[in-house]
């Protein structure tokens, strides 16, 4: 089996476009591999390559994507197949302990998820790279904002700081990010997030990087 993600996280969210799944289904179908579609935010890829996610859909044999993080559902994911994959993948997570009972409230929040908070995705985008703008200004930091594609937005500490600590200092005054390494940190817009909030965590962030 071939797994891909899509966005890419580790590539700073970048989106996979529609040829590569092209090309890597058939170099799967060559070797009569399968193919799944870790599709976390594959709506975030969709938007920020201007067609429908089905059009990334059609080269998987399975795919899963996320009702929460960018669609801001409370909870929640769904697995993609055909009808025989979906018995048995229910099967199997009985087998483990999975499952929930009078999940309908969930399922519900799920279904606004999926008919209400796609389209908007492109304003987390658009404050992902208005944030990405704004911090590459800022002495101590290294970022290139042409790399960040949807609303995951990744810079490097130069100024002897680390992530953990950037975190702890930002944690003070309110602002969560994400450690992704010595010097990396990662941070994400999402319908939570105003162009105010952006304001401030810049604020906070200029500040925590002063700090002695």
């Amino acid at each position: 089996m071939i797994a891909l993600e899509n966005t890419h996280n580790a590539c700073g969210g970048a989106p996979l476009p529609v040829e590569y799944h092209r090309a890597v289904s058939e170099l799967a179908r060559a070797h009569d591999l399968k193919i799944h579609i870790d599709g976390a935010r594959i709506f975030n890829a969709a938007v920020a390559l201007g067609i429908d996610a089905r059009a990334i859909a059609q080269f998987a044999d399975t795919l899963s994507f996320c009702l929460s993080k960018g669609l801001s559902a409370p909870v929640g994911s769904l697995i993609c197949g055909t009808r025989e994959f979906i018995a048995r993948a229910r099967r199997n997570r009985k087998m483990v302990g999975g499952g929930m009972r009078q999940a309908g409230i969930l399922a519900a929040a799920g279904i606004v998820a999926l008919e209400t908070m796609i389209e908007r995705l492109a304003e987390d985008h658009a404050h992902a790279r208005y944030l990405a703008e704004q911090l590459a200004d800022i002495p101590g930091i290294e970022l290139d904002p042409a790399r960040v594609k949807t609303n995951l937005v990744f810079f490097d500490l130069c100024n002897g700081i680390t992530a953990s600590q950037l975190a702890e200092r930002l944690a003070r005054a309110n602002v969560l990010i994400g450690a992704a390494g010595k010097t990396r940190v990662r941070v994400v817009t999402h319908s939570g997030i105003a162009r105010a909030d952006i304001d401030a965590a810049l604020v906070a962030i200029t500040r925590a990087l002063k700090e002695n």
